[in-house]
This record gives structure tokens, C-alpha cells and sequence, in this order.
């Protein structure tokens, strides 16, 4: 018995009734396990990054980026997926032929002909909820099939079950209807089993999808369907184009005025690196989110690095009075292993978020891994042939110009001994920033806590960001989209989100009333605004209270996916380094940046310009500062390895030292082209994209920061204290 229930036994007849609060409860229950599984089966159904919210007491809304086949996710959403394992009676075929069910049968229709009838154990010998995995197969004699595996309590009641009734059949029943009725000819031990079925390829992946997220509490009905326009607004991504295109053009200026023609090759690596990224999403139906432009803008960043490692490492061995065919080649070779072991560990990083993450980090993760394999190939094979070619035609090989031949190359600074006053200083940066996040916090956005929308209708075709920039204003916090028509736009605000009652709704439809007047007929009065005009075609439509997007389930993985990532990346290192030293250098600068970004964030997001909510996208942005800072830090210790093989008499703090000035002059270069991008999309890319892009530039500031003075002094003085 439960608390809440009342149990009455009148005239051999049980009642059983439940209070109010009770029974929100369970619908409460219901309603977030409904949740957590739809966002389950549309992760796995390849669709990225969707916006799923609650919406009032019974309804989820489901908001799906680029989806190309919707008759399928509605497919999807629609069964319930109770997938059962029952006995089929085959011996009282009189029963079935009278369509009569006996106590303790009942009679069941065939998925694929519903005048085949069977006759099955009311009772399920085994459920779904033993399931741990399904995937799609190949079963030679009947084609696609459904593979499934048990927990270890299903795999005893299977075994049990078909032990026990060899020779019989056993009923595949999914939301009551049979799949499949095999016969048991011998007893099924190890776990796991195969569904088969007039399935093609997709069917049996879609099924699969189904049962390995689980079972719906309860059937869902899809009551409206609407087409809503992009998050960033069609200004915005206008201008979002053309920002990107200046910051590439101005990337493509900067590597030709470093390295000359040579910066020229590295230009065409480049653009054919965005080419194949791009190219190769379409190819996979992937959506871009600001999370995959997150990836792509990481991806410059280690693309622009690789080519910068090969010429300044080709640049040290023209100083060694090599030929041009030897400096090429041992520049080549000597740039490669820092290559890849920043690519591994970051892409190590991009494949642990792939696989425990969802939403945003998956849609993060992909592009990311994407791109680490096509800069990896522009930078080792194009990049090599271009510079080959070039010297295949006797000419003289020059890297720079007469200016900036020599640049950020004679530098002296002595690291090792700033080492305290660098920790001073991150010291108090730290500080503030834990006292800011505990005391302030961070500006949390429609996505964590939810809020309350609002769906309005104007006269004539109307721009979603300028009515954003007047809410933003109006609440401290909007969200507009295009929702249907093109005079139709859907509002949400977070504004007052706690509070309920008729005062708060009031004010907030005053306040929507206000700031959209302009926009609105002049003879529409406040009245027909709230409740519909006459002819019902301007005004609010409709208005409901969301839940949050990022429920509990997705901070939960994120936050295990991004320690996981960051012990496979402490193990990886401390193979590679063979000093775990190294490995705790790396992840203090990581946790030392993403701080810092988060407190900046705490800090500012009350006297900036610009909205900075913690939103989807801000998740993609703080895993971008994380990508950088490992990708940096990786780089100046392989540096850091190399001069310890070379230099083995040195002192450890004079080979760090001369370390760190020798590969200054790449870690300046590399973060400046990434900084160009990244302000040029900032300063024009459009309002909507501002405080994505804000982070992005600290956590590049920091994490160049981070590698010279945070990860090498504790990489230092740790390992010093070891020798001791």
C-alpha cells in the first residue's frame, strides 16, 4: 500500500482510490520517465541536438534541428515499445477458433496480418526492462533481425524459460501485437537472442533504437506539429556567413605576412580542410548547431597549429645549415609527433563525449572527431605534397618575409622562475571566480530552468532577432523563433520563472504588449492582444509554461562524459610522457581555464552589451576551452620531451626554459589566427551569437595562458619534488 491510497471492500468488490497529490505524483513520474526516453530514442535515431522541454502538465514539446524524414521520428515517438516474451498455447485451438479467451489467456493479433490469430499466456515470462542492448543484424536465413542481450537476471529467466519448454513457441509481443512466435528447440543459456521478422535494414534499426531506450509509461499522441525557424535567425546567419568569411579571409593575410608563400600553402590546406568538413557532415545529414560551429572553429585552430608546427620546426632546421630537401623532410618529421599526440588526446576527448554524451556534446563531439581526421590529413599529406612540389622545381625555399623571418624566435624569458608570480595571479583569478559562482552564480538560460512561452501572430512577415533584442531588454531574457508561418513567432522568457499566479502572467503579456506594439495594428487594443482579435489573427495564440531543456539526466552525463574524457586523456599522456607529472600538468591548466571562463561569465553577464545565459550551446563552448587547452598544452610538452633527449646534462629548469622560448613563436601564432576568427564572428556576426562567441575568445586567451604557466610550472615543480 501507498501512501495517499484508500482501500474500500464493498459487497466482495475492492475500490481503490488515490488522493490529488498522489496522483501527481505518478503523473509527475511519468511525464519525466516519458522525458528521459524520448530523449533516448531521438539521440539514437542520429538526430542532433534536440530541444526537449515540458510543456504544461501533459506535454512534451520536441523541437528537432534539420530532421529530413519526420515521418519517421513521428514513427518512432508514437509506439510505446513494451516488448514482452509470452507462451504460445498452440493445443486449445478450439478456444481460438471461437475467438474465446480462457481464464489466463488472451488471444493476439500478428504485426504484419491481423487475421492471424494467437493464443498466449496472459502472464509475460520476461520483459524489455531486462533488456541492456539491441541492435539491428543479419540473420542468414531470415534476413534483417533484431539481436538483443539480458541483465543477468533476465538471462536466468530466459535460460529458465526455454529450458523448460523445449518444443514449444514463444510469442515476441510489442505493444500487443505479436512480432515474431519461434519455436524453443533448445534451452537459450547465454543472455541474448534474436528477433526476426519481415523487417528491411531500417526497421530492424529502428526497432532496436526503440527497445534499448526503453519502454513509454504511457502511449504519446503527437497533438501539433510545426515547422520553427533557426535559433540564430536568418540576419544572423547572414551575418554570421560573411563574419566568417572576413575572419578567414583575414586568417589567410596573417599566415602569408608569417610565412610567406609558404603561408599561401598553408591557406589552401585550410580551405580544403573546411571543404571535406563540410562536405563530409552533408554527406553523414548532420545538422549545424553552434555546438558543431564550436567543433569547426577548434578544428581551424588545430588545422592553422599543425601547419605552424611543420614550418617552424622546418624553419629550426634551415638554422642547422640543412639542404631544403633534408630541412623539409626532418621538419616534417620532427613536427609529426606533436601532431599527433594533440590530435589523439583531443580526439580521445571528442570519442569519450561521443559516446556518454548527449544532445549538444554529441553534436560537439561529432564534428570535432571530424575534423581531427580531415586536419590530420590536409596538414600531413597536402600540406607535404604542396611544399614538396614547390621544392621539386629548384627554387629557394624561404619561410617568412624579411620582417617576420625572425619573429617571436629570440625571446629569453625565463618561465621557471615567473612560475610564482604566475600562480599568484591565477591564484586571485581563481579566487574571485569560485567567490563570483557561489556567490552571483551564472546567468542560467531558458534551457536549465525553464520558463514560460508564448505563441504570437503579427500581420506581415516579421524579424525574430529584433524582436529578441526588444524582449532581451524588456525581461533581461528572451528566446524567439519562427514558429510556422513567417508572421508567427514562438517567444519563451525565463523571466519570473518561480513565480506563479495570474499577477505574474499579467505582467509578463503587459510587458510583451508594450514592447510589440510597434509591430502590431494600431487598433489592436491590449485585450484583443492577450485573448485573440476578432478574427483570431493577431495577438497571442496560445501561451503554456516549459520545463527545462538540459534535464538532470543530461547534466549527469555531461559531467561524468567530461571527467571520463579527462582520465583517458591523464592515462594517455602519462604513456606517452612516462611522467605522470605531465598528465597532472595538463588536466590542473584544464580545470584552472574552465573556471575561469565560468567566473568571467559569473562576473560580467550583468554589465555587458550582449546576452551571456548559460544556454546548449554555452556546454559546446566551455568543451571547446577544454579541447584548446589540452591540444596547447600537449604541444608545448612534447616540446618540453624533446629538449630532455637533447639536452640531458642541462638543468631540468634551463631545458624547460629554452623549451618553451623555442616553441613561443608557434603558440603565439596559433592562438593569434584562432583569435582572428573568433572576434571577426564576434564583432559581425550578429547579436544572437555574441556570448557563444565571448567564450570562445577567453577560453583561447586562457588556455594559451594556461599551457606556459599553469600546466608547465606544476608539471615542474611536482616532478622536482619527486627527484627529491
Amino acid at each position: 500500500m501507498y501512501r495517499g491510497t484508500t482501500i474500500k471492500i464493498n459487497d466482495n468488490k475492492l475500490d481503490i482510490k488515490l488522493d490529488d497529490l498522489y496522483k501527481k505524483t505518478i503523473q509527475d513520474s511519468a511525464i519525466k520517465q516519458s522525458l528521459e526516453i524520448v530523449r533516448k530514442r531521438i539521440d539514437e535515431s542520429g538526430t542532433k541536438e534536440p530541444l526537449i522541454q515540458r510543456s504544461g502538465k501533459k506535454r512534451i514539446l520536441l523541437q528537432l534541428p534539420g530532421v529530413k524524414d519526420p515521418e519517421r521520428i513521428k514513427e518512432l515517438l508514437g509506439k510505446t515499445a513494451k516488448l514482452t516474451f509470452h507462451l504460445v498455447d498452440d493445443e486449445n485451438s478450439n478456444a481460438l477458433k471461437a475467438n474465446v479467451e480462457p481464464f489466463g489467456k488472451m488471444i493476439v493479433s500478428d504485426i504484419y496480418d491481423q487475421d492471424i490469430k494467437y493464443l498466449l499466456d496472459k502472464r509475460a515470462l520476461v520483459g524489455g526492462e531486462n533488456l541492456v542492448d539491441a541492435k539491428g543484424s543479419f540473420d542468414q536465413t531470415e534476413g534483417h533481425a533484431v539481436s538483443f542481450r539480458f541483465d543477468t537476471e533476465g538471462a536466468q529467466k530466459f535460460g529458465k524459460i526455454t529450458s523448460s519448454n523445449i518444443g514449444k513457441r514463444l510469442a515476441v509481443v510489442l505493444d500487443g501485437v505479436v512480432i515474431t512466435a519461434p519455436r524453443v528447440n533448445s534451452a537459450i543459456t547465454g543472455g541474448s537472442g534474436i528477433i526476426t521478422g519481415n523487417f528491411n535494414a531500417q526497421e530492424a534499426a529502428d526497432l532496436a533504437v526503440l527497445l534499448r531506450a526503453g519502454a513509454l509509461p504511457a502511449p504519446l499522441e503527437i497533438v501539433e506539429e510545426r515547422s520553427v525557424g533557426a535559433g540564430l535567425g536568418a540576419d544572423s546567419i547572414s551575418a554570421g556567413k560573411i563574419a566568417a568569411m572576413i575572419g578567414m579571409f583575414l586568417v589567410c593575410i596573417f599566415m602569408i605576412a608569417i610565412y610567406g608563400a609558404f603561408g599561401a600553402i598553408a591557406n589552401i590546406s585550410l580551405i580544403a580542410n573546411i571543404f571535406i568538413i563540410i562536405s563530409l557532415l552533408g554527406t553523414i545529414g548532420a545538422t549545424l548547431t553552434l555546438p558543431g560551429i564550436a567543433g569547426i572553429v577548434l578544428t581551424i585552430g588545430m588545422a592553422v597549429d599543425a601547419n605552424v608546427l611543420i614550418f617552424e620546426r622546418i624553419k629550426e632546421e634551415f638554422k642547422k645549415g640543412k639542404g631544403q630537401i633534408k630541412a623539409v623532410s626532418d621538419g616534417f618529421n620532427s613536427a609529426l609527433s606533436s601532431i599527433l599526440d594533440a590530435n589523439i588526446t583531443t580526439g580521445l576527448t571528442a570519442f569519450i563525449l561521443f559516446i556518454f554524451g548527449t544532445g549538444p556534446i554529441k553534436g560537439f563531439a561529432t564534428t570535432l572527431l571530424i575534423g581531427i581526421v580531415t586536419s590530420l590529413f590536409t596538414a600531413i599529406f597536402i600540406t607535404r605534397i604542396l611544399i614538396d612540389s614547390k621544392i621539386s622545381n629548384g627554387k629557394t625555399v624561404v619561410f617568412g618575409t624579411k620582417r617576420t623571418k625572425n619573429l617571436f624566435s629570440n625571446f629569453k624569458i625565463s618561465f621557471i622562475q615567473l612560475r610564482k608570480l604566475s600562480y599568484s595571479f591565477s591564484t586571485v583569478f581563481l579566487f574571485i571566480s569560485i567567490f563570483s559562482l557561489v556567490s552571483i552564480g551564472l546567468n542560467q538560460g531558458v534551457d536549465f530552468v525553464g520558463g514560460r512561452s508564448y505563441t504570437v501572430r503579427f500581420e506581415n512577415p516579421i524579424n525574430p532577432s529584433e524582436i529578441q533584442k526588444n524582449l532581451i531588454s524588456e525581461y533581461g531574457s528572451a528566446e524567439v523563433k519562427t514558429f510556422g508561418e513567417a508572421n508567427q513567432l514562438k517567444i519563451t522568457t525565463k523571466y519570473k520563472v518561480d513565480v506563479e499566479g495570474i499577477e505574474v502572467d499579467n505582467e509578463i503579456q503587459e510587458g510583451l504588449f508594450n514592447s510589440l506594439r510597434i509591430y502590431l495594428p494600431e487598433k489592436l487594443t491590449y485585450n484583443d492582444f492577450v485573448n485573440g482579435s476578432e478574427d483570431k489573427q493577431v495577438g497571442i495564440m496560445s501561451s503554456i509554461k516549459v520545463g527545462p531543456t538540459i534535464a538532470d539526466d543530461i547534466k549527469n552525463n555531461s559531467f561524468l562524459a567530461i571527467i571520463g574524457s579527462l582520465i583517458v586523456v591523464f592515462l594517455y599522456i602519462l604513456l606517452r610522457f612516462r611522467k605522470w607529472q605531465f598528465s597532472l600538468g595538463a588536466v590542473t591548466a584544464v580545470f584552472h581555464d574552465v573556471l575561469i571562463v565560468l567566473g568571467i561569465f559569473s562576473l560580467t553577464y550583468k554589465i555587458m552589451p550582449f546576452n551571456m545565459e548559460i544556454d546548449q550551446a554555452f556546454i559546446a563552448a566551455i568543451l571547446t576551452v577544454i579541447g584548446y587547452s589540452l591540444n596547447d598544452t600537449v604541444v608545448v610538452f612534447d616540446r618540453i620531451r624533446e629538449f630532455v633527449g637533447e639536452h640531458s646534462k642541462w638543468e631540468f629548469d634551463q631545458t624547460i626554459d629554452s623549451a618553451l622560448n623555442s616553441t613561443l613563436s608557434r603558440t603565439l601564432n596559433t592562438s593569434l589566427t584562432t583569435l582572428i576568427v573568433l572576434l571577426t564572428i564576434f564583432i559581425f556576426g550578429g547579436e544572437s551569437i555574441r556570448g557563444f562567441m565571448f567564450a570562445l575568445i577567453i577560453g583561447v586567451i586562457i588556455g594559451t595562458y594556461s599551457s606556459v604557466f599553469i600546466a608547465t610550472p606544476v608539471m615542474y615543480d611536482f616532478h622536482k619534488e619527486d627527484l627529491k
